[in-house]
């Protein structure tokens, strides 16, 4: 199988405005096994064959503005797991990945955490909600997660961003699968 990043997707920390994040060219393979249950389908994405596009002023707006020239976020996924149900479509992945902000090639900050469940129900938070959708016939799902994002111990990023503090993450994406995994889904 494979999971495609599509435009459209957010990201959100705490009481700041949405980053409006084109994630086109992103995604990657994954492994798609039957589990124990008959409806419920494993799926595991291999780090080093997923990319998830930087948060640049290409890719990205910030309050409808794009992100100056410089700023740069760049994402590494470190684990990508979970289960689709084959009846109704629902989406439950594990995510784990790292955020790097930069500053030009002069300033680069220590790496944010973010361990979140991405799914395809709703997520609400203290500062959030939002609901994801099933995945689609044509492929398409919306994947939604909050995760708590924890101090880094760089008193210049932890201020600015008022960590620790509430992060959402919205995916659009778009899961296409082979000719065999389709006819097991």
């Amino acid at each position: 199988m494979y999971l495609k990043s599509l435009k459209g997707c957010r990201l959100k920390i705490g009481l700041y405005p949405y980053f409006d994040y084109d994630a086109r060219g992103g995604g990657g393979e994954g492994s798609l096994v039957q589990s124990d249950k008959d409806n419920i389908l494993q799926v595991n994405f291999a780090p080093e064959k997923f990319s998830i596009p930087s948060l640049t002023s290409r890719t990205t707006k910030f309050a409808s503005l794009p992100l100056p020239p410089g700023i740069k976020i760049e994402m590494t996924m470190d684990k990508l797991r979970g289960t689709i149900e084959k009846n109704s479509g629902q989406i439950v992945l594990r995510f784990e990945s790292r955020f790097c902000f930069s500053l030009g090639s002069i300033i680069k900050f220590p790496d944010l955490l973010v361990n979140t469940s991405l799914q395809t129900g709703r997520v609400k938070g203290k500062l959030n909600e939002e609901q994801g959708y099933a995945l689609q016939k044509d492929g398409k799902t919306k994947l939604v997660g909050i995760s708590t994002i924890l101090p880094t111990n760089n008193k210049i990023l932890d201020s600015f961003l008022n960590l620790p503090n509430e992060a959402l993450a919205v995916l659009q994406c778009e899961i296409k699968l082979t000719e065999e995994e389709n006819f097991n889904l």
